[in-house]
């Protein structure tokens, strides 16, 4: 139900949309295109991923899963932030709230006792190096990643650059024509 929750944080984000000053969306577009190439990365960086069950052929420990145990979420983090500084400053409140009930408290659990379960005593070692948002230290020769894989952007990312460019013009617009 990931994809359905983050629909509904965005109509969320939409309803709660009021007039925003130009500095105001140039910095939201600043952090939503940080998040999308963030996303990007990470992508690229696991091999196909897309689907509502979790699943993993191997433990991703490279590229930005060397910074940060969940970039994906990561990236979904700046652009619905970046969706919800244009839309005002309840809707930023409601969304960082809303982001870390969802993630943090339901769905990286639920992933991490999967991960677990599959990957044993390698999964708990990473646990211990890369925290899950915000990382313990620059590991560089890990964060090179030389098993990105660009073609993983066409088949599963394609998706969520279309859906980050289409809601982002639809509240930049009722940004401008809310009054």
């Amino acid at each position: 139900m990931r994809g359905g929750l983050w629909t509904l944080l965005f109509v969320i984000i939409l309803f709660m949309t009021r007039k925003t000053e130009p500095k105001q969306i140039y910095l939201a577009l600043i952090i939503i295109i940080l998040g999308q190439l963030w996303r990007f990365w990470a992508a690229g960086s696991i091999g196909l991923y897309r689907g509502e069950n979790v699943k993993a052929a191997r433990l991703a420990t490279r590229g930005p899963y060397a910074l940060m145990r969940n970039p994906l979420y990561f990236g979904n983090f700046l652009i619905g932030l970046g969706w919800s500084i244009i839309a005002g400053l309840h809707a930023v409140i409601m969304f960082i709230v809303s982001f870390y009930v969802l993630y943090v408290l339901i769905i990286i659990p639920h992933e991490e006792k999967f991960l677990s379960e599959k990957f044993g005593i390698e999964y708990k070692s990473y646990c211990s190096r890369v925290n899950r948002f915000f990382p313990k230290s620059l590991r560089l020769q890990y964060v090179m990643n030389k098993d990105f894989d660009p073609k993983i952007l066409i088949r599963s990312e394609i998706h969520t650059l279309i859906t980050t460019l289409a809601g982002t013009l639809i509240i930049i617009a009722v940004s401008c024509y809310t009054s």
